[in-house]
């Protein structure tokens, strides 16, 4: 009977071939109706047969791709209601690049349902003693200074902050508060209530930042404001080192002008972002009012400021034109931390 010699040899090729991975999504599953923010999990063994160099994901038609440097993600993605879908990328340590594209809807949701139930939480801010006001160099040319003052009326609780800023040529005024020194809570959601008066048209930007100590001395700047200007929420990136920093402001695609809010209403403005060891921070999402708008970008922002442990939170108003006089007010300031 004569043998065949091909089938073995079959065989052996496909058990000495190496199988082409490329990326695997356990979460979310495709076509899934998930609320945002929404866990991703995903892992490549490898791309064309290349060792995975880093993962990353964007969505739908974005160019901005969130990267880490690792053969797995495990992170979570805001995302808008409705249709999207999920590109998730890994390039082999040869240049090779695989993806896999997730199909879902996001369903209504809340920001509430961000924060887990173990979070610390540090609430009513706008009444603790310690703030201060500074001119902020750099807006440039021009200049502030500001006084502050808590008051029943308006307010929300009984005891709202009013900041009113004097400007010229632009200048911006900042203020600053101390609210603990945890150095291990990597991820923080910033809730405030913000109300505007008639001269909210003399504003220019409108900022909301946090600073923390990370365990390694350096200071975390978690940047964040609504940008008169181009209309846009921006963050803040360190483009230099921690000892020769370059801050930046970057601009988002998310809508936002201060001077479109209402007047003589309060707005609830909420901020979810996270950082890694390194000083990486990734802005997840904002919400205006109730209505959520993703962010999704990470970018370093760590600085060698040398300063003991410490949180910290910023409120900063810009002037527009020459000069004037704008009047804001701030309630219930709770910053959330896990």
């Amino acid at each position: 009977m004569k043998k065949n010699l091909l089938f073995p040899l079959l065989i052996v090729l496909a058990c000495t071939v190496p199988a082409y991975a490329g990326v695997s999504v356990s979460s979310p599953g495709s076509g899934a109706q998930v609320p945002s923010p929404f866990n991703l999990s995903a892992d490549a063994p490898d791309c064309s047969n290349q060792p995975i160099a880093a993962m990353g994901y964007s969505l739908d038609n974005s160019s901005d791709t969130a990267i880490v440097y690792n053969a797995s993600i495990n992170t979570q993605v805001s995302a808008g209601t409705g249709y999207h879908v999920v590109h998730v990328k890994a390039w082999g340590n040869q240049g090779a690049v695989c993806v896999t594209d997730v199909a879902l809807t996001i369903t209504p949701g809340s920001a509430a349902s961000v924060i887990p139930s173990y979070a610390t939480s540090v609430s009513s801010i706008q009444t603790l003693g310690d703030w201060k006001a500074l001119f902020d160099t750099g807006t440039g040319s021009g200049w502030a200074n500001g006084w502050m003052t808590t008051t029943g009326s308006p307010s929300q609780g009984g005891q709202a902050r009013e900041f009113v800023t004097n400007y010229g040529n632009y200048g911006g005024e900042r203020y600053t508060a101390l609210f603990g020194d945890d150095t291990s809570a990597t991820n923080f959601f910033y809730d405030s209530w913000v109300y505007l008066t008639s001269n909210a048209g003399n504003i220019a930007n409108l900022e909301m930042d946090m600073n923390q100590t990370m365990p390694n001395g350096l200071t975390a700047i978690f940047g964040f404001q609504c940008d008169g200007y181009s209309s846009t929420w921006d963050y803040t990136k360190n483009a230099g080192t921690p000892w020769s920093p370059n801050d930046q402001w970057v601009h988002s695609s998310a809508y936002c002008n201060p001077r479109g809010w209402g007047r003589y209403t309060w707005h609830h403005v909420q901020v979810w972002y996270s950082r890694d060891d390194s000083g990486n921070i990734t802005y997840h999402s904002v919400w205006l009012d109730g209505l959520q708008e993703p962010i999704n970008a990470t970018v370093n922002s760590a600085f060698a400021l040398g300063w003991a442990p410490a949180l910290v939170t910023n409120f900063q108003m810009d002037g527009l034109g020459g000069g004037g006089t704008a009047t804001v007010y701030l309630d219930n300031i709770t910053i959330y931390r896990w």
